[in-house]
């Protein structure tokens, strides 16, 4: 889809990736673009400010009744909880992370396939991860909601195939946000504005997937014998970082 004159909806667009978003919108002259995010007042830049909350369905249906001008979606909202699955006191992290990450991202799909159908088709970018293809006890109950969300892309794109809406999954490793500050330490982070170029170069060339840095690549092309070539590592790291027994 062309990108130029079109009118995009980007969720989370307060800060880190979200804002590059907007920018990179605005630089290939998008005509219009929604910044949706839960505090409208920290919106800066290019972006027209919206309340959007994508856990509150009554806000997720009244962005779609403002926007419904909408041509690219783009679902940015994310939290991320630093949540062991059984180490956790609770499991209050993973449950806010399934909300936002899958039912949020799934809410917003559904709320918006219809515009993008009145406006003959148009694209939807969800923003995945790494973790959608392995699991990282640091942040496991983070890495089962981004899988969740990577099955719902898939099954997504084939229900509106029909319609012309492209959908497109982004799979990347550590970005240079404040989400990945506490997990990710001084290792070596992708710039947000190098995601957002390669995420809309995509969606410009119609293509379904975006594999953004060396690590996710690499990751994926280990799946077929995930349990000989990651998880030993996965399971070496994590059984040092944890007291004596």
């Amino acid at each position: 889809m062309r990108i130029a004159d079109s009118v995009a909806l980007v969720t989370g667009a307060s800060r880190g990736l979200g804002r590059a978003f907007v920018e990179e919108l605005a630089k290939r002259g998008a005509a219009t673009i929604y910044a949706g995010a839960r505090d409208p007042s920290r919106v800066t830049g290019p972006g027209v400010p919206v309340a959007l909350d994508v856990t509150d369905p009554e806000q997720v249906a009244a962005a779609a009744r403002r926007c419904a001008d909408v041509m690219l979606l783009v679902n940015n909202a994310g939290v991320m909880a630093l949540s062991p699955l059984i180490g956790a006191p609770t499991m209050d992290g993973a449950r806010q992370e399934m909300e936002t990450n899958y039912f949020g991202t799934l809410a917003m799909c559904r709320a918006f396939a219809p515009v993008l159908a009145a406006g003959g088709g148009g694209a939807i970018v969800n923003m995945l991860s790494v973790v959608s293809w392995f699991t990282n006890p640091v942040n496991g109950s983070y890495g089962a909601s981004k899988a969740a969300a990577w099955a719902l892309t898939n099954g997504v794109r084939i229900e509106l195939a029909r319609q012309g809406t492209l959908v497109v999954g982004v799979h990347a490793g550590f970005v240079d946000t404040e989400m990945a500050a506490e997990l990710a330490g001084d290792a070596p982070k992708l710039s947000p504005a190098e995601v957002a170029r390669q995420v809309f170069d995509a969606v410009e060339a119609g293509e379904v997937e975006v594999l953004t840095d060396d690590r996710t690549r690499r990751i994926k092309s280990l799946l077929p014998d995930d349990h000989e070539k990651i998880y030993p590592g996965v399971q070496a790291r994590w059984d040092a970082s944890q007291p004596p027994s």
